[in-house]
C-alpha cells in the first residue's frame, strides 16, 4: 500500500491509499467511505472487501475528503472532483492502473458521493453505490428521525463542542458520532453539512442531488440497498434507479431482503456473497 496526497487546501492534506493488484495496468476502483459526511477515513474500507477486489484483479484507491461541518458540502464535492482530476492527470504517473477503466464505489454517504461523481465533467466509467442516496433534500434528512430518536438525546451544545475550528479530512466515529446523532434527531443534517437554507437556496442545493443532476451521459450504475435500512431509506435507491432508467442510463438495483444499513459487512451471509458476485459481474462488464 502507498499513500498519496491528492490535494492540499487551507493547510489540510487530503490523502488516498493505493492498494495494487498483481496484474499490471489493471482497472482502478476509487473507494469512498461513509460517515454522514461527518466522520470516517480512507482506512474504513473493510479488509475482506479489499481482499476480494484485489484478488479479482482490481487496484483500489481508498480516499479521504474534508469532513463537515468544518467544511461544507460544496467544498466536499470539490474535493471529490479534484480527486478525479488528479487521478487522470498526476495519478497516472504515480500509480500503475488503466485510466480507461476507472470505477467509483462507496457506501452510505460514500455511496452518495459516488453517485455525485457521475455528474462531474470528469466521470468514472461505472458507479457502485451501497445504500447511498441521490437526494439530500428528502424529508428523511430534513425531519427528526424516529429511529435515531430512540437513542439518548444529544444536546446542541454538546454537538457543537465536537466541531473543530480547522478543516479535517479524517476522524473516528467515536469523536464525531454525536454531531450526526444530534443532526438526525433534530432534522438538522442539511443545516450543519451544507450551511444553506433549503427554502431560500433550493436551486443551489439541487446541484448536489444526483437524482436531479443526472444526464443521459451518466455512467452505468449498480445500486445495492437493504429494504429494512433504518438510516438511509431504501426508497432512495429505488428513485435513483428509476430516474437513471428514464434517462436511458444502464442501471440496476439489487435489493437485500430485510437488509439493514451496512448489510455488506456481514460477509458470511449467502445473500451478501451473492450481492458481491453481482458487483464483480457489473465491474467486469463495464471495465
Amino acid at each position: 500500500m502507498e499513500t498519496f496526497i491528492y490535494k492540499t487546501t487551507n493547510g489540510c492534506d487530503i490523502k488516498g491509499d493505493f492498494y495494487p493488484t498483481k496484474e499490471l495496468h489493471a482497472p482502478l476502483l476509487v473507494y469512498i467511505h461513509g460517515g454522514g459526511l461527518i466522520w470516517g477515513s480512507k482506512e474504513d474500507l473493510n479488509d475482506e472487501q479489499l481482499r476480494l477486489y484485489i484478488e479479482a484483479g482490481y487496484n483500489v484507491f481508498s480516499i479521504d475528503y474534508r469532513l463537515a461541518p468544518e467544511t461544507k458540502l460544496p467544498e466536499i464535492a470539490l474535493d471529490l472532483a479534484d480527486c478525479m482530476n488528479w487521478i487522470f492527470q498526476d495519478g497516472t504517473s504515480e500509480m500503475d492502473f488503466n485510466p480507461e477503466k476507472v470505477a467509483v464505489i462507496g457506501s452510505s454517504a460514500g455511496g452518495y458521493l459516488s453517485l455525485l461523481s457521475g455528474t462531474f465533467p470528469v466521470k468514472p466509467k461505472a458507479i457502485v453505490s451501497f445504500y447511498g442516496y441521490g437526494n439530500i433534500l428528502g424529508g428523511w434528512y430534513r425531519m427528526p428521525s424516529r429511529y435515531f430518536n430512540k437513542d439518548t438525546k444529544v444536546p446542541e451544545n454538546l454537538a457543537r463542542q465536537l466541531i473543530g475550528k480547522e478543516p479535517i479530512s479524517a476522524a473516528p466515529i467515536e469523536k464525531r458520532y454525536g454531531i450526526y446523532l444530534f443532526c438526525r434527531q433534530q432534522g438538522k443534517w442539511l443545516d450543519y453539512v451544507t450551511g444553506m437554507n433549503p427554502i431560500m437556496e433550493m436551486d443551489q442545493l439541487k446541484q448536489y442531488c444526483p437524482v436531479d443532476m443526472a444526464t443521459p451521459d451518466y455512467p452505468p450504475t449498480l445500486l445495492l440497498h437493504g429494504d429494512a435500512d433504518d438510516d438511509v431509506p431504501y426508497d432512495e435507491s429505488v428513485k435513483m434507479d428509476k430516474r437513471l432508467q428514464e434517462l436511458g442510463v444502464e442501471s440496476k438495483l439489487i435489493t437485500i431482503p430485510d437488509g439493514l444499513h451496512q448489510f455488506d459487512l456481514e460477509m458470511e451471509k449467502p445473500l451478501v456473497q451473492e450481492a458481491f458476485n453481482e458487483v464483480f459481474d457489473f465491474l467486469k462488464k463495464h471495465l
